[in-house]
């Protein structure tokens, strides 16, 4: 197949990135608040995508008992937004939301979890959506709280997971009343009834990832043991054509956590995804063992100094409680680092009631390192779901933060030193955003891999621009390995730009 590549546009180079912490600055937006009763303890996500076509990224974020928003980027040298939410998406019982193309029209739909009916929206021109009208979607009313998406073979649509949290219909409820995990699989070109992933473990996180790089995305799922109480664990489905969990003859090994969110990605730089779980107690980073032949992936939380287990400042020592989690380079050093939105769920005394976010900082040698105070992110409200993304489009990644009970957060990363490139896929098949590619991107440091999915973190997705800090390096090759397997030759860029390539 003829691949085209276009470069967008190109800054001047910039000089060897420190290790030194971002700096952030807070922006004021439209007010914004994600709230509720007890249905509205979990959740509070924001979608990140671009509905206008102007390459800077729009929000779309939960509102739980308060309606939801889309904020319309406005951005120039100084990230600004406003609000302006149509009818279709001024939606109450909001918990989270995850952009994805489902149509292969070209236009970014959205997949919005509620407390109620799940909701498919179909994007059109200058930010408008309307219901899917064709698909056969149909939701019953489930408390959701995870979404993933992933391209079958041989399917024109996604096959789409909702995850579900504890079934308010059971009497017997809360505890040990976990709801399955919903898998639409396409039938032709619609959607039939979904098949229920059981046993169920109220899950808060889900994600489609290959990470054996075998060309089949399976399902992650984790789970919250406030709820399953007993007997549950975290778990990977393999998506075979009757989808089956992994076990121990597997090489899955199990563990039970009060599990928030998924990110993952490849550290080792061996071309397989490590994972960052949070967690209410501790946080759990897992180094994949290719060794193992097998879904194992081995603690390195402490070896690393990822823990983030307690407030970081202030004299709360009680427990932190995880939510959303990312990898990004926020300081253009060529090392992804991590962000870990924070919060008490409500009132639980035997957590911490003010918990800042973290901003761990990844070093040369792999470990990790606190900044959130220094970088001006340690919010001490009750933070939920968020992204790190570039919004004006200067290279460097900025950050928005869901709260609960108190206004949405943007804060704008601040350039210093430090070079960068973002890549924007598109194919003209049905998978048009080419979700299950692969991006490497080589220079002195090794190669830098990054699976492209739609899932994760909590209750918040991103389409966009995949952005990879360089460091000082002045070249950078990049190739992309398609998500039918077919491979790109490498091609050497200069830093500093946005390329696409189209196949």
């Amino acid at each position: 197949m003829q691949i085209k590549i276009a470069i967008l546009f190109a800054a001047a180079s910039t000089a060897a990135a420190d290790t030194l912490p971002p700096r952030f600055q807070s922006v004021d937006v439209p007010s914004h608040v994600y709230d509720g009763g007890w249905e509205h303890f979990v959740g509070g996500g924001a979608a990140v995508f671009d509905c206008n076509g102007d390459d800077q990224p729009e929000l779309f974020v939960a509102g739980g008992s308060n309606p939801a928003q889309l904020f319309i980027n406005t951005s120039e040298a100084t990230v600004s937004f406003h609000s302006n939410t149509p009818s279709q998406m001024s939606l109450t019982g909001v918990t989270g939301a995850y952009p994805l193309d489902i149509d292969g029209d070209g236009f970014l739909d959205l997949a919005v979890l509620r407390v109620g009916k799940d909701l498919l929206l179909r994007g059109k021109p200058d930010c408008a959506f309307e219901p899917f009208e064709t698909l056969k979607f149909q939701s019953q009313d489930h408390w959701t709280t995870g979404f993933s998406a992933t391209w079958e073979n041989g399917q024109s649509l996604p096959t789409l997971a909702f995850g579900t949290y504890v079934d308010r219909s059971n009497p017997d409820g809360p505890f040990e009343a976990c709801g399955p995990t919903l898998l639409y699989r396409p039938e032709g070109t619609t959607y039939g009834d979904p098949i229920h992933l059981e046993p169920g473990h109220c899950s808060l996180s889900i994600l489609f990832s290959d990470w054996a790089r075998m060309g089949r995305a399976d399902l992650r799922v984790s789970n919250d043991r406030h709820y399953y109480v007993r007997g549950g664990q975290e778990q990977l489905w393999a998506m075979e054509d009757t989808p089956r969990l992994y076990g121990q003859e597997d090489g899955w090994l199990p563990y039970s956590i009060w599990g928030m969110g998924i990110a993952s990605r490849d550290l080792t730089r061996d071309g397989f995804p490590e994972v960052y779980l949070t967690s209410m107690g501790d946080q759990k980073f897992q180094i994949f063992d290719p060794a193992s032949d097998g879904p194992t992936w081995r603690d390195a939380t402490y070896e690393r100094g990822t823990t983030a287990h307690r407030p970081h400042v202030g004299e709360d020592g009680r427990p932190s409680t995880g939510w959303h989690a990312q990898f990004g380079d926020v300081n253009n050093d060529g090392l992804d680092d991590i962000f870990v939105a924070k919060g008490n769920v409500e009132q639980m005394p035997d957590a911490a009631q003010t918990d800042p976010n973290n901003l761990l900082m990844q070093t040369e040698g792999g470990q990790f390192a606190e900044t959130a105070s220094e970088a001006g992110v340690a919010s001490m409200e009750k933070s939920r779901g968020g992204a790190l993304a570039d919004f004006n489009g200067d290279g460097w990644l900025d950050l928005v933060v869901v709260n609960r009970g108190s206004d949405l957060e943007v804060f704008q990363n601040e350039p210093q030193a430090g070079n960068w490139i973002m890549v924007d896929l598109g194919q003209s098949l049905p998978n048009h955003t080419a979700v299950g590619s692969f991006i490497e991107v080589k220079t002195a440091k090794g190669v830098q891999t990054r699976e492209i999915t739609i899932g994760g973190g909590h209750a918040s997705g991103i389409i966009g621009f995949h952005h990879f800090g360089l460091g000082d390096a002045e070249t950078a090759e990049v190739r992309v390995i398609w998500p039918d397997g077919e491979t790109g030759a490498w091609q050497t860029f200069s830093p500093n730009r946005v390329i696409r390539f189209r196949r």
